[in-house]
């Protein structure tokens, strides 16, 4: 019998610990080295002795919706999909702080794109000609072909601009939709990412958009569960192990430095490796023609994400969540249940993407700017007490998905051989998601699997992940 091949995936986030998983169910041997002291990237969860009491906290507010086949698949691999349940049906609840009227995006059971017809002539944040008009945007962007790489030289708001969308309905359904998923504005987003997130997630499939939260902290899929399936499978993993270099040796494979222990220097040898770590250390790692053009990685911008955390001693929120109109608040989630609150009240996480004025200032400045908002948007709050107040960030959290940005993302696949590369900012096709960390994940087992010479089963993958 030949010996199992070897492999050495740097990164244990999302991208990571599927290209590892991949790789060890193919029968390869694999060791996963992680920096952190955990597994699950940016969207991973933390413990926090609160004024409240214990929490287990969320870095951030992460959601997925029911197009994203390879984030359930990696749910399923996980054996977690039942810790993070989709709606039976889209429904978000869309509340305008100033003139204080409730909408709902909701679908039915008609034919896309008439399956959100009955709401979008409901939705009172937009005047009947407004709700007509992205009716025909709508239709214009469906007819779009995602694989032009033309409309990655256009920004999204020029083209909004151009099939009569006006400032108000930008702001009131396509921002609120794109600067959730593409973490930027219509002016800021590659018309090609834009188009893509909403042909996938509005006009194909009409349950392709419900949303899916999951039920428990982030840890315990992206690291617990995660951390038990690769152990399962074969999978050393070390953590707290930081690369400081990767050398290819001249008989071929790869020789990996990474620091596994106080003061200790360890030299791993292997047959592949899969670098899944952000674009700036990838470029730092990779070998001189790795890549044509190396230095593009270092163009990819990137955006921030800045998470507020209010606990209040009493329930003031009866959704699951909202969407908010006229004031900074973007997304509203009641994370109580998750995040173990004792003793009463109630645990809101407000999410804000793409908020470079924000994300510097200091924690009393975002108390006092968006404590009074969310008590113009939810009356129960006023006059109770707030019994902590903190805030997480995430100055680089995704790749900025401007135009362009298409020619700079790399393929899985390297110049050198048995060297892949994986992370959401690789060529996936989406934007910066967990949908797109996965797939990346998948993409680099399969470029290395490949270059190894060893067949690997789609079975089990959804249709779309197949040619991946």
């Amino acid at each position: 019998m030949t010996e199992a091949p070897t492999a050495v995936v740097v990164g244990g986030g999302l991208a990571g610990t599927t290209a590892a998983l991949t790789l060890a169910d193919a029968g390869v041997r694999v060791t996963l080295l992680e920096a952190r002291p955990r597994l699950g990237g940016l969207a991973f969860s933390f413990s926090r002795d609160s004024a409240a009491g214990p929490l287990t906290v969320d870095n951030g507010q992460h959601v997925y919706l029911r197009c994203c086949a390879a984030y359930q698949w990696f749910l399923d691999r996980v054996k977690g999909r039942h810790l993070a349940p989709l709606q039976d049906r889209l429904d978000v609840p869309v509340l305008h702080a100033q003139t204080r009227k409730l909408g709902r995006l909701q679908r039915g059971n008609l034919p896309v794109p008439l399956h959100l017809a009955a709401s979008l002539l409901r939705y009172p944040h937009l005047s009947l000609a407004e709700r007509a008009g992205v009716g025909r945007a709508a239709l214009a962007l469906k007819g779009l072909d995602l694989a032009d790489p033309a409309l990655d030289d256009e920004d999204f708001a020029t083209w909004l601009n151009r099939h009569g969308q006006s400032d108000r309905a930008v702001q009131a359904l396509w921002d609120l939709v794109g600067v959730a998923t593409l973490n930027a504005t219509a002016g800021q987003s590659s018309l090609g990412l834009a188009a893509m997130v909403f042909k996938t997630g509005l006009l194909t499939d009409r349950g392709a958009a419900d949303i899916g939260i999951a039920q428990v902290p982030l840890g315990e899929l992206h690291d617990t569960l995660a951390r038990k399936e690769l152990e399962e499978a074969g999978v050393r993993t070390e953590l707290r192990a930081r690369v400081g270099s990767l050398e290819e040796l001249e008989k071929g494979g790869w020789s990996v430095t990474a620091g596994t222990g106080p003061g200790a220097d360890e030299r791993i040898d292997a047959d592949a490796v899969v670098l899944a770590v952000p674009q700036k250390e990838a470029h730092g790692l990779l070998p001189d023609g790795a890549l044509d053009d190396k230095e593009a990685l270092l163009k990819i911008g990137t955006s921030p994400i800045l998470n507020l955390h209010v606990i209040y001693d009493r329930k003031v929120l009866k959704q699951p969540f909202f969407a908010a109109l006229g004031t900074p608040v973007q997304w509203v989630f009641d994370r109580t249940d998750t995040s173990g609150l004792s003793g009463g009240g109630q645990y809101l996480a407000v999410s804000q993407s793409a908020v470079h004025d924000d994300i510097d200032r200091p924690v009393g400045e975002l108390r006092e700017r968006y404590l009074p908002e969310l008590e113009r948007l939810l009356p129960a709050a006023r006059g109770a007490e707030v019994r902590d107040f903190f805030v997480t960030r995430e100055r680089t959290a995704t790749f900025a998905p401007t135009p362009g940005v298409r020619a700079l993302r790399p393929q899985a696949r390297t110049n050198a051989a048995g060297l892949a590369l994986a992370g959401a900012w690789t060529a996936t096709g989406w934007p910066a998601t967990m949908e797109s960390a996965v797939l990346s994940g998948i993409k680099a087992a399969h470029a290395t699997l490949t270059g190894l010479g060893r067949t690997y089963s789609t079975a089990g993958l959804p249709a779309t992940l197949e040619a991946a």
